[in-house]
């Protein structure tokens, strides 16, 4: 029966590919002018003046604030339009400590998105890719008191894993039903469910930062999962959605799809008041998502994201961007909630200049897999660091960059993790310049 539904769930998003598209020319009737969608030639653009947060600034169904800068190329053909966008950071990565470890490594995504006008509504697909199973040194990026997923049947400890090849294969549609009410339906073999905040890859203010969160499992880990069926309604600035979804963590074979049933559920309530914030809370619960963990867990997240374009002043033209995280799971077989919180920024100022910081309190439970006892830590990480653009064009940003983290720990890990561990990075940074759309 699982299978089924999983075949027919999968069936169902992609046959809207199969649906005859609306010509050019119907692309700029009324009815398809939903609020902040408006695009040259089919009323649907990402521009900065939208008063909705663009769907093409992130992955899944997650709002980002309507004023967040789109780092994306542009074109319209024949009544597509046509966008990609992606960071590549090359890194050194020193972590510090006895359990830390220096590397080259290279953290990157790539994603392209197409967009239609179908029937009365919108098509938008989606696909991003991550080389990082190719550029991340095994058995994944060095990165203190990070934990989730497996290498080689053991457990991930102070390592961040490599993204998937496949990280996103979707489909998301949108029909307006009124002036202030749309529908919409989303999904696919790898996509993300309705649950958490804006995935951090994604996150304008974690956009200068190439390093994960160590709350990431506790918050947004579910941005890739293979089979995903989303349906919900935007009514004004507010959104109510719920997901299907299969809620198990992508094994080691990071260049597989591997689908499974949707034994997963979560909901998801957001708001966007006004185009520099966006709010949200979620709950899920998630089937044996860790392969090497026995039960459930019930996932909850809440999340507050600021955006404002400065203009010309004593920081020049630039932006700032600001979000807070917390994220709480508990685990089946547990007695007590594992929470993370956290608080990032990045400041970019006279163009070329970015100031970021990101500090995270999280409970770790898996620092130790070996020992009988699995007690939880409350650790702390303080990062800051800067970029400056060597390259800053209308087709391409190139950044160079370096941040250092401190951590805070209980006196009990000092044997492994020593006294007072200090990590660092050193990167170059390449993306796309500031949007222009082309025909």
């Amino acid at each position: 029966m699982r299978k089924q539904v999983w075949r027919f769930s999968t069936l169902a998003i992609f046959a809207l590919q199969l649906l005859p598209l609306e010509t050019q020319a119907q692309s700029t009737r009324p009815e398809t002018n939903m609020p902040g969608m408006d695009m040259p030639g089919m009323n649907m653009s990402i521009s900065s003046s939208s008063s909705l947060p663009s769907p093409h600034s992130g992955s899944g169904t997650a709002w980002q604030p309507a004023s967040v800068p789109q780092h994306m190329w542009m074109i319209s053909h024949r009544g597509w339009d046509l966008m990609a966008h992606g960071t590549v950071f090359l890194t050194y990565n020193q972590q510090g400590g006895p359990r830390g470890e220096g590397k080259a490594e290279s953290v990157n995504y790539f994603m392209f998105m197409e967009q239609h006008s179908l029937r009365k509504g919108t098509i938008l697909f989606r696909q991003m890719y991550s080389a990082e199973s190719l550029t991340s040194p095994h058995p994944g990026f060095p990165e203190l008191f990070q934990t989730g997923e497996t290498y080689h049947g053991e457990p991930l400890v102070d390592h961040q894993h490599p993204h998937n090849v496949f990280a996103e294969l979707s489909a998301l549609y949108t029909l307006p039903l009124s002036k202030k009410i749309s529908w919409l339906l989303y999904g696919g073999p790898s996509a993300e469910p309705a649950l958490g905040p804006v995935t951090y890859m994604h996150r304008e203010s974690a956009s200068e930062n190439p390093a994960a969160p160590l709350g990431h499992h506790l918050q947004d880990s579910t941005h890739t999962s293979f089979g995903v069926l989303t349906t919900g309604f935007i009514i004004d600035r507010f959104k109510l959605e719920g997901s299907a979804f299969n809620g198990r963590e992508p094994n080691e074979e990071r260049w597989s799809i591997q689908p499974g049933p949707l034994d997963s559920w979560s909901f998801r309530a957001s708001a966007a008041p006004t185009r520099n914030w966006t709010a949200q809370y979620s709950i899920g619960r998630l089937s044996h998502p860790e392969a090497l963990e026995r039960g459930d867990q019930l996932r909850q997240t809440a999340s507050l994201e600021y955006n404002r374009a400065l203009s010309a002043g004593k920081l020049g033209e630039g932006n700032w961007a600001t979000s807070f995280v917390w994220g709480r799971v508990q685990k089946e077989f547990e007695d007590f909630p594992l929470n993370s919180y956290l608080l990032e920024s990045t400041l970019n100022f006279r163009r070329r200049n970015y100031a970021y910081t990101r500090i995270e309190l999280v409970d770790k439970d898996e620092l130790f897999p070996d020992a009988l006892l699995q007690p939880a830590f409350r650790i702390g990480a303080y990062t800051f660091g800067g970029v400056r653009d060597l390259i800053q064009n209308e087709h391409w940003q190139l950044g160079l960059g370096t941040d250092v983290t401190f951590y805070s720990k209980p006196a009990v890990l000092d044997p492994a993790y020593g006294n007072d561990p200090v990590s660092f990075h050193v990167f170059l940074r390449v993306r796309p310049g500031l949007s222009q759309h082309g025909h």
